[in-house]
């Protein structure tokens, strides 16, 4: 069970950090401050960002999932 949790705790440290550094820049985390989301099929259509409403702010980011 070592094996799992060192991994669990890597994988929250890496989100962490992630959300700390769009932060600190001021951008969703969920589409990196694009506003948008790209779906893995290239064909298929651009969809807003559902995080933050595709405005690509950290603030309406955090407003959304607080």
């Amino acid at each position: 069970m070592g094996i799992f949790n060192a991994l669990s705790n890597w994988k929250t440290e890496r989100y962490e950090r992630h959300i700390e550094e769009m932060h600190d820049l001021g951008k969703c985390p969920d589409c990196r401050g694009r506003g948008f989301t790209l779906p893995l099929n290239a064909y298929a259509a651009v969809y807003e960002c559902p995080g933050c409403n595709g405005s690509g702010l950290y603030s309406d980011w955090s407003e959304m999932n607080s």
